[in-house]
């Protein structure tokens, strides 16, 4: 009965970041629903949509966790030359969330190919699990770059909230090994680009901000990541912070937050992005006026495409210019 009361007490009191972000996808343009994956969870099918072929729940930790899958999301239109790919890490406050309906997925008309991955969450191991789902899935996108014609130099992630914290994660840590764990050790984690969409940064200051969420609670979706109350796991905290292992060799960012996140306080992508300009590194951070935990907002669209063209497709870029 006590572990009934506490996890309906969880629910009761996050149930707003659980909707929040389990429904990212409305911080983008909805693309149309794709077909439902085969009854069999271990088939690879292969599914022909409009704007792309799908292939789902692709193992990349084989005979791993239910969780270490992704599906990949390759242009119809054939090309003599490998696709850049976009990686979509989905929010959920470390605890829900799913692959399902990347919104990255409409960048498949600009030539992009996209994964979309699951990772462990809070609820089957705490931090580092997270980051380290998120390198084994981009090691295993490398490794097998040539069969599913990916550009395997030109690899950008994107992510909203826990999404974007795993991404600032992956973007800070590429030079860093101690988060490369499991299969195909001998490819890179690294990744050329982040889109970083209200992702937590410095757990143990969150509090220190306007927030509808106490986030010290012992049982707030940080604590849970790390094992324990913020306050109490500075060490853990540290080490799960993307600012922690900034320097000048990063890839660029664009960091995007509302300046309403009831949830995820403004200050954790500006403390960010400090961090990032301090070091040398190429950022953008554009604040969406009466932006909330999540949003809509054609402005934001372009400036993603515009952002990942960039820096993943130079070429079209300087067309564009």
């Amino acid at each position: 009965m006590k572990s009934i009361h506490r996890t309906r007490k969880w629910f009761v009191q996050n149930w707003i970041l659980i909707l929040a972000l389990t429904v990212i996808a409305g911080a983008q343009p909805n693309p149309q629903q794709p077909p439902a994956p085969p009854a069999d969870p271990q088939a690879q099918a292969q599914i022909q949509a409009s704007d792309a072929k799908i292939i789902r729940n692709l193992e990349y930790i084989p005979g791993g966790h239910e969780r270490q899958k992704l599906d990949l999301y390759i242009p119809s239109k054939p090309s003599d030359k490998p696709f850049p790919l976009i990686v979509w890490v989905h929010g959920g406050a470390f605890r829900a969330g799913s692959k399902e309906n990347p919104p990255a997925r409409q960048y498949t008309a600009l030539g992009f190919a996209v994964a979309s991955i699951n990772y462990r969450l809070s609820q089957h191991a705490i931090f580092p699990a997270q980051i380290e789902d998120c390198k084994a899935a981009i090691r295993f996108l490398r490794a097998n770059a040539k069969k599913y014609n990916i550009d395997s130099a030109r690899i950008g992630v994107w992510g909203s909230s826990a999404g974007g914290h795993l991404v600032a994660m992956l973007g800070t840590t590429g030079d860093d090994k101690q988060f490369d764990k499991g299969p195909n050790l001998d490819r890179s984690s690294a990744v050329q680009a982040v889109c970083d969409f209200f992702g937590p940064t410095d757990f143990s200051k969150m509090s220190a901000f306007p927030s509808e969420m106490n986030h010290d609670a012992p049982d707030s979706p940080e604590a849970q990541l790390v094992g324990g109350p913020v306050q109490e796991k500075k060490e853990a905290c540290q080490r799960a912070n993307p600012i922690t292992y900034v320097t000048r060799k990063d890839p660029p960012f664009l960091i995007v937050h509302g300046d309403k996140d009831p949830l995820v306080p403004l200050n954790q992508s500006q403390i960010l992005y400090d961090a990032l300009k301090a070091a040398g590194v190429e950022a953008t951070f554009h604040i969406v006026k009466d932006g909330g935990h999540g949003f809509r907002d054609p402005e934001v669209d372009q400036m993603v495409a515009d952002f990942f063209i960039k820096y993943l497709k130079p070429a079209d870029a300087k067309k564009k210019s």
